[in-house]
């Protein structure tokens, strides 16, 4: 199974919102592998956000990330990375679909609740980057047959 890194953002921690987003990736039979609070620095940001450190807004970008702790996690399942950006929808929020995270739950392009991985490499360079390998629990639930078919486990 793949896995895939998420951060809820400070708009989500200070807005209450941490339970309904990690509950709508549950009921959708994602596996919560890993997971913690954190306060990010300035070099961990620059690093995640290495593509855009010369663009005009990445200050604002960095005060934001930093105004709470966030919370990272790692999700497993099949096509995690593609089933997790759908889910989550368009970075800005006005232009998200109804139905995703971003689409019910925000109003704007910076403050958007999540961060989630948008490739399976770059999930892997991500949750080495914000977990030691030792925070990272690979198991099967034991409603795992209720998720998938067999051929699909």
């Amino acid at each position: 199974m793949e896995q895939t890194f998420i951060i809820l953002k400070p708009s989500t921690i200070t807005r209450g919102l941490v339970g309904d987003v990690l509950t709508r990736f549950q009921r959708k039979g994602l596996i919560i592998t890993g997971i913690k609070m954190m306060r990010l620095t300035d070099d961990i940001l620059r690093e995640h956000y290495a593509h855009l450190v010369d663009r005009p807004f990445f200050p604002s970008l960095l005060n934001s990330m930093k105004a709470t702790p966030v919370i990272v996690a790692v999700l497993k399942g099949n096509d995690a990375v593609a089933v997790v950006r759908a889910m989550t929808g368009a970075t800005n929020c006005r232009k998200a679909a109804p139905g995703t995270i971003r689409g019910d739950f925000g109003m704007s392009g910076q403050e958007n609740i999540i961060h989630a991985s948008d490739s399976p490499e770059n999930a892997l360079i991500e949750i080495a980057r914000f977990f030691k390998p030792d925070e990272i629990y690979d198991y099967d639930p034991i409603v795992l047959p209720a998720i998938y078919a067999p051929d699909e486990r």
